[in-house]
């Protein structure tokens, strides 16, 4: 009995182009209260969003007179750790600072 079909053990390979996807962006947004001071709000984004001393005046300013203030523009998880971050800070510091997370 004569064997008609050959098998070869061959590989195929497909050639694929990586796609570098950039990831979608966040803006960080520190809100104004009646009660987390100035000195409070340049330590938070000193420590924790990595400002310079002139840029964390220049953000905390905006906060204070336009009622919020763009602290960063991060990838989700990033924007979300910094936001809780800011929070266990302000808690364990006696203040009610806020911020919240918007498409950038």
């Amino acid at each position: 009995m004569a064997q008609s079909d050959q098998h070869t053990d061959a590989v195929v390979r497909e050639r694929v182009t990586p796609k570098n996807q950039e990831p979608e962006l966040y803006r960080v947004l520190l809100l104004n209260d009646d009660y987390s001071t100035m000195d409070f709000v340049i330590h938070v984004l000193e420590s924790v969003f990595t400002k310079s001393p002139a840029e964390a005046y220049r953000i905390m300013l905006a906060v204070h007179t336009q009622g919020q203030g763009l602290a960063g523009i991060y990838p989700w998880e990033v924007a979300e750790t910094k936001v809780d971050a800011l929070v266990t800070l302000a808690r364990e510091s006696g203040h009610p600072l806020q911020a919240t997370i918007e498409d950038a």
